[in-house]
């Protein structure tokens, strides 16, 4: 089994090895099936177009971090299993962009243990056999990575609740995602093209991230947007300003402008400068 030692290595390098292949937290946005990340957003970190963050992500996170040993412990205890850090980024041995970080490695058999802490309103995504969707694409992408059999969830529901969970593998779910994965990465991170954008908040924050600032160029558009526009004011005038189809469009118009301070075709203006605050506004008008 290939693998990378990360033993002492800082956040920072961390993260820039992140960056080197698709890890199990990938897979669920890569496939459009991430409420908090999107296949645009992955495509800019991969590619190096976000700046890395050595800071943590945020709370959840962060205590995330702090409870994780608690709960490999209590693991340990309900189970009567010895688990410990691998301290390694494993590789696949065909597709060495596939990458695996584990919670943590059980002695004595193959199977390994993932460590997971979820909010008390999202309980009923534990209930039963169930585990949430992208968790369950992370962890067979991790058995398919590291040739296993099997995974146990350890989760606290609420701050309050221990589930512990085994899941095996699935090797049909393996191969239908699997080559969805490779072929993403060859052509949009190999080939460094932009895979479409889409309407998630995370695509809006990733553009956003990506053009901070406007340079006062006017730019002229295509004529694709200039009907997208008129779909987008359909939708405006129907009511619907909060549908994903107006963000999609809004987020196909803040991509083409860049850093573009104005934008113009036979029938709209559009803006795109920062507030005081530093934010760039978008505001579309028909001439």
């Amino acid at each position: 089994m290939k693998f990378i030692r990360t033993t002492n290595m800082s956040r920072l390098d961390w993260l820039k090895l992140r960056t080197q292949g698709i890890g199990g937290s990938d897979v669920s946005a890569i496939l459009g099936m991430n409420n908090w990340r999107s296949p645009y957003q992955v495509w800019a970190e991969k590619t190096g177009r976000l700046i890395l963050d050595d800071t943590e992500d945020n709370e959840f996170i962060h205590w995330g971090n702090i409870m994780e040993p608690i709960l490999a412990k209590e693991f340990e205890d309900q189970t009567g299993k010895k688990v410990f850090r691998p301290n390694k980024e494993f590789i696949h041995p065909k597709y060495d962009f596939l990458r695996a970080n584990i919670d943590r490695d059980i002695a004595k058999e193959p199977g390994f243990l993932e460590i997971k802490t979820a909010m008390e309103y999202k309980s009923s995504e534990w209930d039963g056999d169930e585990v949430p969707v992208p968790y369950i694409l992370q962890v067979q992408h991790y058995m398919n990575v590291l040739n296993r059999p099997y995974v146990y969830f350890c989760a606290l529901i609420g701050g309050h609740k221990t589930v512990i969970k085994e899941v095996e593998r699935d090797q049909e779910l393996i191969d239908t995602f699997t080559p969805k994965l490779v072929d993403w990465w060859q052509e949009y991170v190999v080939a460094d093209k932009k895979p479409p954008v889409d309407g998630s908040n995370s695509t809006t924050q990733t553009l956003r991230e990506l053009f901070k600032t406007d340079d006062g160029e006017t730019i002229k558009l295509t004529e694709s947007l200039n009907g997208q526009l008129r779909i987008r004011k359909q939708l405006k005038q129907s009511g619907d300003e909060l549908s994903s189809q107006v963000s999609l469009i809004d987020n196909q118009i803040r991509e083409a402008m860049g850093t573009a301070s104005e934008a113009e075709n036979d029938s709209f203006k559009i803006t795109y400068r920062a507030n005081k605050k530093g934010t760039r506004i978008l505001r579309i008008k028909e001439k």
